[in-house]
């Protein structure tokens, strides 16, 4: 019986769909490694009402994310729209809860990385990437970002960062990802996948 593969996960939280989008591109990025697979997961919202509930199974889109799938992965893409700055609260309270994998320090040594959507071009896309960086680095992870050798970083128009990919969708969150954004996007999965698989412990002899 074979061993599984090592995956890259590409955990996610989108209200209007463009994070999800930048999230198929990454692990677009992912398949391009051999020797690796892209996980795509989700969180569920949150609600102000307390005996709001959500189904186990979201009807569209990757299914919500696992304490297994969260543990186990070989490196992590986090994405989430920009609230205020900073990253929604549905991915906040995802990882409010996952103390238990800080404690064992599960994540330590992996590679990770984030990436944003905003309706507006200057809407904090930088500050919200760097708030999801925050917790990735109190796990011990190895923080991957994009280098300006990916030149989509000096040429694209609308998103686009050093911290991560990010895509500007419009005041009504409607535009589609530019061809820079997808191919920045592309880029860190790629990154992330090579990293990780050259961060995964060696096996004792």
């Amino acid at each position: 019986m074979t061993a599984p593969l090592p995956y890259i996960l590409i955990l996610y939280y989108s209200h209007s769909g463009a994070v999800a989008a930048m999230a198929q591109q990454i692990a677009r990025g992912v398949t391009q490694v051999s020797g690796i697979e892209a996980r795509l997961r989700t969180v569920p919202a949150v609600s102000p009402v307390n005996e709001a509930t959500t189904p186990k199974v979201p009807a569209t889109g990757a299914v919500y994310c696992t304490e297994a799938d969260f543990a186990e992965c070989s490196g992590l893409a986090l994405g989430s729209p920009t609230r205020f700055g900073n990253m929604a609260a549905a991915m906040k309270y995802f990882l409010d809860g996952t103390g238990a994998q800080w404690l064992s320090g599960t994540l330590i040594n992996k590679p990770a990385g984030v990436f944003t959507s905003t309706s507006s071009l200057h809407g904090g896309q930088e500050s919200t990437l760097l708030s999801m960086m925050l917790p990735l680095l109190h796990h011990g992870m190895v923080f991957c970002g994009l280098p300006y050798s990916e030149a989509s970083l000096s040429q694209t128009s609308s998103g686009g960062t050093p911290y991560g990919p990010s895509h500007h969708a419009g005041p009504q969150s409607n535009q589609p990802l530019s061809e820079h954004e997808k191919l920045l996007c592309q880029a860190l999965g790629k990154r992330l996948a090579t990293l990780a698989l050259q961060l995964l412990p060696k096996a004792a002899f």
